[in-house]
């Protein structure tokens, strides 16, 4: 039987597993795994998922066939999971445009606050927040627009998400992309898994922040950072 034979029939979830198992790499909800998709294959996912969706809401003993109003709830659930929600695990990153530090700024730039929305690993509940960004760029930081940081906050963002590694994430992230001597990251998010189950406390938020390089090592510019960012709500 050939290979393509034997794969008739197999779900695509099956494959695309297959293949990050064989590399040894992790599929945490929240890594990106764009690499082990293959062209055709998100479509053929976003079938899967609705079909399974379809099992769930049959297990809510959900009259699908009969209610309008969830008839075609799971193949929008399908499409809000592979194709929104969660779109920054099954693409690549966004290109992003990097250019020298022709005039070698070395001045404190923050930007934000940029709007974020990811959901909670936990119970896939809404996660909404701010971010603010402190570079501190020298003559070798490659310099990125302004829309860029938030292109590469949604990516990071969208997908199953704890507050404390996201932020890690889009840290590293950045870094890499421009190589400052200091980066400084505060994030502050309402979580609806707080507010919508469990405690149900609508107003409660987390912040948190994290700090490399001169942020890190000189309390002075750390303060500065702080001291900018508007007053959080």
């Amino acid at each position: 039987m050939s290979k393509s034979s034997a794969d008739q029939g197999v779900p695509v979830s099956v494959k695309i597993r297959e293949r990050v198992l064989a590399s040894k790499q992790r599929f945490h909800a929240n890594d990106n795994i764009a690499e082990f998709i293959q062209p055709g294959e998100l479509e053929a996912l976003l079938d899967e998922v609705e079909d399974k969706m379809k099992a769930v809401l049959e297990s809510l003993v959900i009259d699908t066939a009969n209610d309008h109003n969830t008839a075609d709830t799971a193949k929008r659930l399908a499409k809000m999971y592979v194709k929104e929600v969660f779109n920054g695990r099954y693409v690549s990153s966004p290109e992003i445009t990097e250019f020298p530090n022709a005039e070698r700024l070395n001045e404190l730039m923050i930007v934000g606050p940029i709007t974020v929305r990811s959901a909670c690993s936990h119970h896939f509940c809404p996660i909404i927040g701010k971010i603010w960004i402190g570079i501190l760029p020298n003559k070798t930081t490659n310099v990125i627009g302004l829309s860029k940081y938030a292109r590469l906050a949604e990516w990071v963002m969208g997908r199953p998400q704890i507050q404390e590694e996201a932020v890690v994430q889009l840290a590293d992230l950045i870094q890499q992309k421009t190589r400052p001597d200091g980066l400084a990251l505060v994030m502050e998010a309402s979580h609806f898994c707080m507010a919508w189950r469990g405690v149900k406390d609508l107003d409660s938020r987390m912040i948190n922040s994290v700090m490399r390089g001169a942020f890190l090592k000189d309390p002075i510019l750390r303060r500065e950072f702080l001291a900018l960012i508007p007053q959080k709500s």
